[in-house]
């Protein structure tokens, strides 16, 4: 028991620096919305699905890091708590779903949109608060936010099979 727990830990701190990493690689500034798009979530989706819960929230948080490093830092609170739910969300629903769809494509793909909407709503509710933008400025970041979920979902459901397919003992992991 305590090999697994170190073993989700120490997943948990390489995904978050794999996050913080491809964050970190592809950076597209969004003048209009002072964010930026960027490939992150796709580690996130594939530490979720793979690892869980656990791994999928520690991998989220990682992305603060990202933030910070690029200048962002007013995001990097909101980006620690909804990443990490995010990444949370994923693995949890992924878990939950394959006890009733048997299609692995489905249940990623479900569970990959309810976190990557709570990505959506998160950052649009931390906008209007946080550095208090206007309405509009916080809308202007929702379309771009829900491409890079939809990338993210892109890549992460074929990264998982191609795993699986080399390293079949990871299904049984979770």
């Amino acid at each position: 028991m305590k090999k697994q727990a170190a073993l989700k830990i120490a997943l948990a701190a390489v995904f978050a620096a794999l996050v913080a990493a491809a964050t970190l690689t592809f950076v597209i500034p969004i003048p209009a919305t002072n964010g930026y798009f960027n490939l992150g979530e796709t580690i996130i989706y594939i530490a979720a699905l793979l690892f869980g819960p656990f791994v999928g929230a520690i991998a989220g948080a990682g992305a603060s890091l990202a933030d910070l490093l690029l200048g962002y830092g007013i995001f990097a609170p909101g980006t620690l708590i909804i990443k990490g739910f995010e990444g949370a969300i994923v693995g949890f629903l992924f878990l939950k779903l394959q006890k009733h769809i048997k299609n692995t494509t489905v249940c990623a793909s479900i569970a990959i949109i309810v976190g990557g909407l709570e990505m959506v709503l998160g950052y649009f509710i931390y906008e209007l608060i946080v550095p208090g933008y206007p309405l509009a400025q916080a809308l202007a970041e929702v379309p771009i936010n829900i491409v890079q979920m939809v990338v993210g979902l892109i890549i992460a459901v074929p990264v998982m099979h191609a795993i699986h397919r080399i390293f079949p003992q990871l299904k049984s992991y979770l």
